[in-house]
């Protein structure tokens, strides 16, 4: 299958209701094993592949590895593969357009794309934030139909999930601002109420991707809601390096 039509079948399979549920990897060695397990798309999780290389998130991982590491994940499997590109390894929105340009040259069929400043506890203000998604969609443009999925932090740093209402209308603004800057879909990672989930659903055109942690409803109860993807961050290599340590351990024990 060419890039291009990966590129095609991964819009496609972005449908509300009827999420696409994505499980995480971070190498080829997770990438094949969520394939052959069924996947009909791959994403990469950026803390997990940082931690699978001895980083820290936060971009602190080279772009090089990580142009590398998604190549070589990309030619691993026959299914379309997206890539957690963080804040783009740069502010300026034409650097981040370049460095994009480079993981779609990798054969990458779209980006999740962060708000937050990198080593900030801040996000960049909608006005940058959009010249930073308008640059690197026009420069998408000129090759495949490049999904890009911008994410707002605004419930991750909300250390209270009661605190997520009063947040509501900021994300609302947000998403909005990105569907005219040209996201092709809206990522709210950390926002776990049913209720608050169906309101960003009702007011996002496009597709809406929630990642599952504790105190997030069922699959079965988020398509209901409207949610058109679901992502399990980096919680998959958290739990396999959590059986490999208790295997290992039963195995040291042993001597």
């Amino acid at each position: 299958m060419t890039q291009k039509a990966k590129a095609q079948l991964f819009q496609k399979l972005h449908v509300k209701g009827d999420p696409l549920i994505l499980y995480n990897i971070w190498d080829v060695g997770s990438a094949k094993a969520v394939a052959e397990a069924g996947a009909i798309a791959l994403a990469t999780g950026s803390w997990s592949v940082a931690a699978a290389w001895g980083y820290g998130d936060g971009e602190k991982i080279p772009l090089e590895l990580v142009e590398q590491i998604a190549s070589h994940i990309v030619k691993s499997v026959d299914v379309p593969v997206t890539i957690d590109f963080e804040g783009g390894y740069h502010t300026n929105p034409q650097t981040v357009a370049n460095n994009v340009e480079r993981i779609m040259r990798a054969g990458a069929v779209g980006i999740n794309f962060e708000d937050q400043i990198v080593g900030s506890n801040d996000l960049y203000s909608i006005v940058d934030q959009c010249k930073r998604i308008k640059a690197m969609r026009k420069k998408a443009d000129m090759g495949i139909a490049f999904f890009i999925n911008a994410r707002t932090d605004y419930f991750l740093k909300a250390k209270d999930a009661k605190d997520h209402k009063g947040l509501m209308n900021k994300a609302k603004e947000r998403c909005l601002a990105y569907i005219d800057a040209g996201a092709s879909g809206f990522f709210v990672p950390g926002l776990v109420n049913g209720d608050l989930i169906a309101e960003v659903c009702g007011v996002s055109a496009l597709p809406v991707n929630i990642m599952m942690k504790p105190g997030v409803p069922s699959v079965k109860k988020l398509a209901e809601l409207g949610v058109a993807r679901v992502s399990h961050g980096p919680f998959p290599y958290m739990s396999l390096m959590d059986v490999l340590k208790e295997k290992a351990h039963s195995e040291i024990s042993k001597l």
